[in-house]
């Protein structure tokens, strides 16, 4: 009982304080600085350690826990629709993430729009991915995770480190995937409490200067999933990007990829950030943190 009206309270919350901001008139500057502040109330669990550094010349925050294993490392990837978020902002979502996994979690701070287009954001997360092989980490030692176009990009990474024939993660996890940028197929739920078309579409323009909205890179879902790492997609029902998720289950599937996709009903855009006060945002990457255990390898 508590818990549904928790989730009443925090959807209201975000259709009526969050949502408002994305709106296109607003500036992006302005937009950055007003999410960095929304998402303060998206905290980690306690006993987390963040560390600044880099890896690949790519400014990563490094979160560890007492339990975190040191020959697991979880590359994550922060949504934001390219043009906004960082690492600071998802310190909720990668704290429950190091303590659900037992891996290190490097969120890189990668370049964003406008003033780096793509392929900035893949260029970044490509060099942090490779620093951490030359750290000595062995690729099944690895999973990539994001959200939203965290959650494309790291399955635009995939595809690049496959054709590039650079090893392989052990495991890819998204949380609402932003995985077709043309918006040709969103999903039209009764109600989106917190990602509005117009804010994506002026995002997705100012990503894709001068470039194909179908690109793979940009777009996974028109890209080829074979041969990919093991994938874990959660979505909510009541999100405009529910489409998104499925098709690129759909794609990955026909590939032969192994592919999980869990829709959590009546919940919305990237609600793991709410983990640690909802308890389905909770059980969500407990179970995120699961599929990687199961899926990466440990040197002891």
């Amino acid at each position: 009982m508590l818990q549904t009206a928790l989730e009443h309270s925090l959807k209201e919350v975000l259709q009526r304080l969050v949502k408002p901001l994305l709106h296109p008139a607003i500036p992006v500057r302005a937009q950055r600085s007003m999410i960095r502040k929304a998402y303060l109330a998206s905290t980690p669990p306690a006993g987390c350690r963040f560390e600044h550094m880099t890896l690949g010349g790519i400014p990563v925050t490094r979160t560890r826990c007492e339990d975190s294993d040191p020959a697991r490392a979880i590359l994550y990837l922060h949504g934001g629709a390219y043009i906004i978020g960082s690492p600071d902002t998802h310190r909720g979502i990668t704290g429950h993430l190091c303590v659900s996994s037992g891996a290190s979690v490097y969120a890189a701070d990668y370049r964003l729009a406008p003033e780096a287009p793509f392929p900035a954001s893949l260029e970044d997360a490509k060099a942090a991915y490779l620093a951490l092989l030359e750290d000595g980490y062995q690729p099944a030692q690895i999973a990539l995770a994001g959200d939203s176009a965290g959650g494309g990009l790291a399955l635009a990474l995939a595809m690049q480190l496959r054709d590039e024939e650079v090893g392989l993660p052990g495991a890819i996890v998204v949380f609402s995937p932003w995985a077709d940028l043309t918006h040709s197929q969103l999903y039209e739920p009764k109600v989106e409490p917190m990602l509005p078309q117009r804010w994506i579409d002026k995002a997705a323009g100012l990503y894709c200067v001068g470039e194909s909205r179908k690109n793979p890179l940009i777009s996974p879902v028109y890209g080829d999933f074979s041969g990919l790492p093991p994938l874990l997609i959660q979505v909510g029902s009541e999100e405009i990007l529910l489409n998104d998720a499925q098709r690129v289950a759909e794609a990955a599937r026909k590939s032969g990829t192994e592919v999980c996709l869990d829709i959590y009903n009546g919940l919305w855009h990237v609600f793991q950030m709410h983990a640690g006060q909802l308890a389905r945002a909770t059980e969500a990457t407990r179970e995120a943190g699961q599929f990687i255990r199961d899926r990466t390898f440990s040197r002891a």
